[in-house]
């Protein structure tokens, strides 16, 4: 259920908070991928997250949220990176964003309610897919869920840059950043012949 559409503007508003949330020791599991390994606030985690923001019954569907959007199969999902723990705290220090997800959490439960007598938490897995099918695909979309539609794309986006900011889903981009050496490697083309300029040991 992962997707994009998020703007470059808050995508820059958002790693930059990123980056100031590395140095918050509350986080759990979440780890900004381009922390400093030597941080030491960043090593002292405590067991569980407390949320900062959100109710214990919301930040349970946020993270439920999470977990369908990007689920782990032969590598780790959202949930397993935290992402629940980042946007708890991007929303805390968002106040543009607070209401937003305030009301879409309420109506999500509204919603499940009306369909199962149930709020979102306590659907069976199939029963919260079919329930946010109509939301994340276009051609699925039901007349009069806007408010629905609106909610799961920034749940969605959320959700996405939480995770590839993460030490976690920034591995899966196998950027060659986060390979650490114990040496510089050398060139791989050695046999490029601008290398017949240099000295053996600028190679």
């Amino acid at each position: 259920m992962a997707g994009q559409g998020i703007e470059r503007r808050q995508v820059l508003k958002i790693l930059g908070t990123a980056a100031a949330a590395a140095q918050v020791p509350g986080f759990s599991r979440w780890a900004f991928a381009c922390g400093h390994a030597g941080n030491a606030a960043a090593q002292i985690r405590p067991a569980t997250y407390q949320p900062v923001f959100f109710t214990t019954g919301e930040y349970a569907s946020v993270e439920r949220l999470c977990d369908l959007i990007i689920p782990a199969d032969e590598t780790p999902g959202a949930k397993e990176a935290g992402v629940a723990e980042f946007i708890d705290f991007m929303v805390a220090n968002d106040p543009e964003a607070q209401y937003p997800f305030r009301t879409g959490l309420t109506w999500l439960d509204a919603e499940s309610d009306r369909m199962a007598g149930k709020h979102f938490i306590e659907l069976l897995p199939d029963q919260q897919m079919q329930l946010l099918e109509p939301l994340a695909y276009k051609e699925k979309a039901r007349p009069g869920s806007e408010e629905g539609q609106a909610f799961f794309h920034l749940v969605r986006d959320f959700v996405v840059t939480g995770y590839y900011t993460s030490e976690i889903g920034y591995r899966q981009l196998d950027n060659p950043a986060l390979k650490l050496y114990s040496e510089s490697p050398a060139c791989p083309h050695m046999d490029d012949p601008e290398h017949t300029r240099l000295s053996p040991s600028a190679i």
